[in-house]
């Protein structure tokens, strides 16, 4: 008989058609349909197991293989990686002499100070990559690197999942982990000891529970599913605190929702009390269980003596008075280490030569290099005159800029057919990019597009089941359809493979290299 999803499944791809109103959202339907319906149920069965499993076995390929290269800290992996060792012995980020980056690569792991650092981002990242530290050793390089490898395959897997649910076509789900699985941006942020993709990680799980909340129906008293986005969203504060951004955005998306859902029962003053009984149940679901989950981040700072500002309200000048006394000093000493990070954060506007301001993420012009290093004849792995290696954040163009344009497909879908997944994946888009517009001063990268790129995805698999068409589709339209995004994945592939060394820091021959760079930003 087969569980209830492989029926959905069968029932989605069966060759009778079933009326328009009775199809699933995004029906996939080509010329496909009739060889399927062929197959026996045990076949069926093997190939829905096969190509999810294809693709999270080309997403640890592509994220594990080689990833003690280089053995230096690459980028802010001078940060990150220093401070979660420091962090996982001390309990807090201790400061590290001079030319500390040179002997902790050199094995030299165990020199930090007992002085606290200022570090400008909550610490559930840091603790993360500290795991990965301890488990293969911090003198390995594979070490600082292996939770953000993790991290990006979960992300591949998540993204299938979810995928399915706004879908319901496990064919269009494989899609979209695919894609991801080979998308140079995404690998790049696997395969370096950056927070980013912790918080898009997070920030996904988050989305995930609010697809399941929404596909409960209308707003109920109790909401597990709600209460579990909190707690990914708080999580993905805890990394960064840009994360707050998708608490945002869902709180108000989840209360609109529900506001709607007044209207459609028929309730005269949906907005009323939508805003007045919703909201704050509503509130109650997501906040609390978000707030716990970030300060729970923070236990081993409260716990220590000697992380940065841990101090700073033990000296009776800086204490609060007054009907303020009644907060514990740790927390007043907290609150104000929050305070010297926000400052921090605004205030940040240091030049630096690959910094991307938040409008030029959409047309990928200036991709972040997180490493290079040239070479000559006779230097291992050079056999030309001139050589080089290089960490190249860069998007596979194609996928990108087609992501892109499929943002624009879903607008359009949103206007005709007022279809809620659609409007959930532009929510989730602008949650992790538009924040970013409001600080044009500010010193960004194109790296942390990584927070948005999921819905990139997801918006680009639903732009591929339009283009495979429905059951109800001429069979011409659907075999064009099924022909030109097979062509669009094979083209993929091979730039994924082209672009494969500026991705991995592979030594090439400098105009191999060279040819790479599509647009001259992109040096």
């Amino acid at each position: 008989m087969g569980t209830s999803a492989e029926r959905e499944f069968d029932a989605l791809v069966a060759t009778a058609t079933p009326s328009r109103s009775a199809r699933p959202h995004f029906a996939v339907g080509s010329r496909l349909d009739d060889w399927w319906a062929s197959r026996s149920a045990r076949t069926r069965r093997a190939i829905r197991i096969a190509g999810p499993t294809a693709v999270l076995v080309t997403a640890a390929a592509t994220r594990l293989t080689g990833i003690g290269h280089p053995d230096e800290l690459v980028f802010d992996e001078t940060y990150y990686v220093k401070d979660a060792w420091s962090l996982w012995n001390l309990g807090y980020s201790s400061t590290w002499p001079e030319g500390a980056d040179e002997r902790f690569e050199a094995g030299e792991t165990e020199i930090y100070t007992e002085r606290g650092s200022f570090v400008v981002h909550p610490p559930l990242g840091k603790w993360l990559i500290a795991l990965g530290m301890a488990a293969l050793g911090p003198e390995h390089s594979a070490g600082w690197r292996l939770a953000t490898a993790i991290a990006g395959i979960l992300m591949v897997a998540l993204v299938m999942i979810v995928a399915k649910r706004l879908t319901g076509s496990l064919l269009l789900a494989t899609i979209a982990g695919g894609l991801l699985a080979i998308e140079g941006n995404a690998i790049v942020m696997s395969r370096v000891g950056l927070l980013d993709g912790f918080l898009a990680l997070f920030a996904l799980a988050g989305f995930a529970c609010i697809v399941m909340d929404r596909e409960r129906g209308s707003p109920r008293l109790w909401r597990p599913w709600l209460i579990a986005a909190g707690v990914a969203f708080g999580a993905a504060s805890a990394v960064k605190w840009s994360g707050a951004w998708f608490l945002a955005a869902f709180g108000i998306w989840t209360v609109v929702t529900d506001i709607l859902a007044r209207r459609r029962r028929g309730d005269e003053a949906f907005v009323t009390r939508g805003l007045l009984v919703n909201g704050p149940l509503d509130f109650l679901h997501l906040v609390p269980a978000a707030i716990a989950t970030h300060l729970a981040t923070w236990a081993s700072w409260f716990a220590t003596s000697g992380g940065y500002q841990r101090q700073w309200a033990a000296d009776d000048a800086n204490a609060w008075g007054g009907g303020l006394a009644w907060v514990p000093r740790s927390v007043q000493s907290w609150l104000h280490y929050m305070q010297v990070t926000y400052e921090y954060h605004v205030g940040e506007s240091r030049p630096h030569d690959y910094e991307s301001d938040a409008w030029m993420w959409p047309l990928l012009v200036r991709p972040t290099s997180m490493w290079y290093r040239a070479s000559s004849a006779g230097d291992p792995g050079c056999a030309s005159e001139t050589c080089g290696a290089s960490i190249t954040g860069l998007a596979n163009p194609l996928i990108w800029w087609a992501a892109v344009a499929a943002l624009g497909y879903l607008v359009v879908r949103v206007i005709r057919r007022r279809e809620w997944q659609p409007v959930a994946i532009l929510v989730a888009f602008a949650a992790g990019w538009v924040p970013w517009l409001l600080y044009p001063e500010r010193t960004i990268f194109h790296f942390y597009t990584i927070a948005f790129e999921p819905y990139l995805i997801l918006a680009l698999a639903i732009a591929a089941g339009a283009a495979l068409g429905s059951p109800l589709d001429e069979r011409s339209r659907r075999v064009s359809g099924l022909w030109t995004v097979a062509a669009f994945l094979g083209l993929a592939v091979v730039l994924s493979a082209y672009f494969w060394p500026l991705w991995t820091g592979m030594t090439v021959d400098f105009g191999f290299l060279a040819s790479h760079w599509w647009l001259p930003s992109w040096r």
